[in-house]
């Protein structure tokens, strides 16, 4: 198993899993051209694990110039337990810290268990002073 980069040619295997992955949302976001234009703008910041050529493990990581974002953390059930999802985020905060980012965020459901469970024991606290508020731009 290796950790690398991820490209626009991993974008099918890594919706599957997201897609096959209890407690990820994917959306209209999550276009081949929407990941791609994310990619762009966030080179070398998002993480794909691979095993046997299949994609067993995908983060999405960007910034906004001050604040970096995870989204989408997933690794497949077959492979979990074995430091895949710690070894994508890490990977993804190197690049930020190398950026200069400062400070990280990363946004997950209320009901999924086990990634809230994952995100607290790698030490990542909960903010109860923030919500999280979403429009549509035209809307």
């Amino acid at each position: 198993m290796r950790v690398r980069k991820m490209t626009i040619k991993d974008h099918s295997q890594v919706l599957s899993l997201w897609r096959n992955s209890e407690g990820i949302g994917t959306g209209d976001g999550d276009s081949k051209k929407d990941i791609n234009s994310y990619l762009k703008r966030n080179p070398g910041l998002s993480f794909v694990a691979v095993a046997d050529k299949k994609i067993i493990g995908a983060v999405l990581c960007g910034h906004d110039g001050r604040r970096g974002y995870l989204h989408h953390l997933a690794v497949a059930p077959a492979h979990r337990g074995m430091h895949l999802g710690t070894s994508l985020v890490k990977a993804c905060l190197s690049g930020l810290q190398a950026l200069g980012i400062p400070k990280c965020n990363i946004f997950v459901y209320k009901t999924n268990t086990n990634g809230l469970e994952f995100w607290k024991k790698a030490g990542w606290n909960t903010r109860i002073d923030l919500l999280v508020m979403q429009k549509k731009p035209g809307s």
